[in-house]
């Protein structure tokens, strides 16, 4: 009896704790969050201060190559090649002509501006001969010259429609028609160009071009012949980006190999220095986060951190170039600020 008797209460006193058992624990947490007993994270860092010093920074550019003066010989009307007086590699004076088209054909107007032509300068002469003699006044003679001049005009059009002249000495560098081909107006036929010097083209990113002035040297060379480097200067500087790229335009010119090793229309590289002007405020590499759009820094001030959006400029892979955003000074993250938010507690652990 004895037994049974106590064994009710002891049961609900045992459930009466194992219900507030939890209720304590929790109050006990609670109590240790609410009464400030967890200390805040702080976070090591390594650091470095914002000073002027030299950036020396050499890029590679991708660009292709011309002649310092090229042209293209077009056809002007649809007519058959008859003659084709040029090979590629050959050497040609300004105003030889290259390819030849049929005089006879329906688009020439060839012979019949010939006629025109030989007709006015006999009427001329014939003038000429009447004033002379005071047969005729000074008005018919100017109407006989002003004639004969629009018959010369028509004829030498007519004629340089079919026979094709090179417009600048140089190298044949293409030929692109045979003999019986019919041209088609606007057609690239020949291309000439003077390959003694030769230019490349190439584009800078809009924060590369504002270190780089005209008359500046580059060094031009080909993966192909990487040992056969050659200096050169840049000589234009595109003053508005393309709307498609966003890059700017720029071009270089050098002499070319005493072989005339480099050839229009090939691919080269150019290595050129985009070092900013005097010692700008730099930092280092590290210490800039970007996403592709926007470039931040972690400031450290008063033993926190604070993120701040800054503009960068030319980097050499150690140290950037900060044109806005940060003063001479100033201390910044530069290792742990992966771990690292606005207002973080730092300390600095720099070795």
């Amino acid at each position: 009896m004895n037994v049974q008797s106590f064994s009710v209460p002891l049961i609900a006193v045992l459930g009466g704790l194992s219900l507030l058992s939890p209720g304590c624990r929790e109050a006990r947490d609670g109590q240790s969050k609410s009464g400030g007993g967890v200390t805040p994270q702080v976070v090591p860092v390594e650091t470095a201060v914002a000073e002027h010093a030299p950036l020396v920074v050499t890029r590679e550019y991708t660009g292709s190559l011309e002649g310092e003066e090229q042209a293209n010989i077009v056809a002007k009307i649809s007519e058959r090649v008859t003659a084709i007086n040029v090979s590629v590699g050959a050497r040609v004076r300004k105003g030889d002509v290259s390819v030849g088209l049929d005089r006879r054909g329906t688009s020439s107007q060839y012979y019949q501006a010939e006629a025109g032509y030989r007709n006015a300068g006999k009427s001329l002469e014939r003038m000429k001969s009447l004033y002379g003699e005071g047969a005729v006044a000074l008005q018919s003679l100017d109407g006989a010259q002003t004639a004969y001049d629009v018959a010369k005009a028509n004829f030498d059009a007519a004629r340089s429609a079919v026979e094709l002249s090179t417009p600048i000495a140089g190298v044949v560098t293409a030929v692109n028609v045979s003999l019986g081909d019919l041209t088609v107006p606007g057609q690239v036929l020949v291309t000439v160009a003077d390959i003694d010097r030769m230019k490349v083209t190439f584009s800078l990113n809009e924060t590369d071009v504002t270190n780089v002035a005209l008359g500046q040297e580059a060094t031009v060379y080909s993966e192909a012949k990487p040992e056969g480097k050659v200096a050169g200067k840049l000589i234009q500087l595109s003053k508005s980006a393309d709307v498609r790229s966003r890059s700017f335009e720029v071009k270089a010119l050098f002499a070319n190999t005493p072989d005339r090793w480099f050839k229009p229309g090939m691919f080269v590289k150019v290595d050129l220095s985009i070092s900013p002007p005097g010692n700008p405020l730099a930092v280092p590499a590290s210490a800039v986060q970007s996403d592709g759009v926007t470039s931040r820094v972690f400031l450290i001030r008063g033993g926190r951190s604070f993120q701040v959006p800054v503009t960068v400029g030319a980097t050499d892979g150690e140290r950037t170039a900060i044109l806005r955003g940060l003063a001479e000074h100033d201390t910044v993250a530069t290792v742990g600020i992966n771990n690292l938010k606005d207002s973080s507690r730092v300390t600095v652990v720099n070795r």
